[in-house]
């Protein structure tokens, strides 16, 4: 009796120790994370336990490699001579031009293949201009350098743009622009009369800012509307202010403030757009930078 109680016992206590030992080899419960102690929201944690990986805000627009020095000359005078007018010097937005750091197009675009169909083919009011290939592609990357978020300095643009030879460009004013305009006639008193050297290059390269359709706001300049002539297949012609045009339809109102719309099929009804800005379009691709900083500069001293 006496053996089997000493059995019994010794197995009990062979049971208990394998029951204590998994136990005491388990790791001690996890505690609640203390504020700063990692996880989210942290950014630290224990001696020895690394920290949460930190929150990186993707970039909102695309990084773009760097070109070199003469690309962005380039890009900065041709910009300057076809695009600065409508969408700015700072390229976000400008006499009835849009913000081009904010378009889709420009975005998206990586040298020019994508803002080259605008340039070539003209979009809305923006007329077509006949650049190559390369010189849309220095423009693009002119485009491209802008900063978009954070200080930027072309945010705040030098308060005078007269960095032009006056005595030169009353030459190249003469030579360019004579036949049509006089100082001493419809230009008489330019100077005084726009004392805002910015608005005042703005106004002579491309009057009414809009393509003289009512859009980019009021001109300095005395601008007359673009007109179209419409002659149906039966009928006599019309004409009137040109207020819309496309491949199925044109659209004019009339002196007596009549807006009559014609369906287009082709050349029937006949239209013809007279464009009285088709002078300074055509001028636009010939002016260098210099060309435009040298005249502006002239037109100022015009009292």
């Amino acid at each position: 009796m006496d053996v089997l109680n000493k059995m019994t016992t010794a197995a009990l206590l062979a049971a208990l120790s394998l029951l204590a030992q998994p136990l005491a080899a388990q790791p001690p419960a996890p505690q609640p994370p203390t504020p700063g102690a990692g996880g989210r929201g942290g950014r630290g944690g224990a001696p020895g336990t690394p920290a949460a990986p930190a929150f990186v805000r993707p970039a909102a627009y695309p990084e773009r490699p760097p070109v070199a020095k003469e690309v962005l000359d380039r890009g900065r005078a041709g910009y300057g001579v076809n695009c600065n007018f409508c969408h700015g010097s700072d390229a976000r937005g400008g006499e009835g031009g849009p913000n081009l750091l904010r378009s889709e197009r420009v975005l998206n675009d990586k040298r020019g293949e994508l803002i080259s169909k605008v340039i070539l083919n003209g979009q809305g009011e923006m007329p077509a201009i006949r650049l190559t290939e390369a010189q849309i592609g220095d423009i693009a990357d002119y485009i491209h350098s802008f900063k978009v978020g954070g200080y930027d300095i072309t945010r705040n643009p030098p308060p005078s743009i007269l960095v032009g030879d006056a005595k030169v460009g009353q030459q190249t004013f003469a030579k360019t622009c004579g036949s049509c305009h006089s100082v001493t006639g419809d230009l008489k008193g330019i100077g005084t009369k726009i004392p805002d050297a910015k608005t005042l290059q703005n106004g002579w390269l491309m009057p009414g800012g809009g393509g003289g359709r009512g859009r980019g706001g009021p001109s300095p300049f005395n601008v007359p509307p673009v007109t179209v002539t419409v002659t149906p297949a039966a009928g006599k012609a019309i004409t009137g202010r040109l207020v819309r045009i496309d491949d199925f339809i044109v659209t004019l109102t009339e002196d007596n403030g009549a807006q009559k719309t014609f369906r287009r099929d082709g050349e029937v009804p006949k239209v013809v757009i007279n464009e009285p800005m088709k002078a300074h379009k055509d001028l636009l691709p010939k002016y260098s930078d210099a060309d435009i900083h040298n005249i502006t500069s002239y037109l100022v001293t015009i009292q």
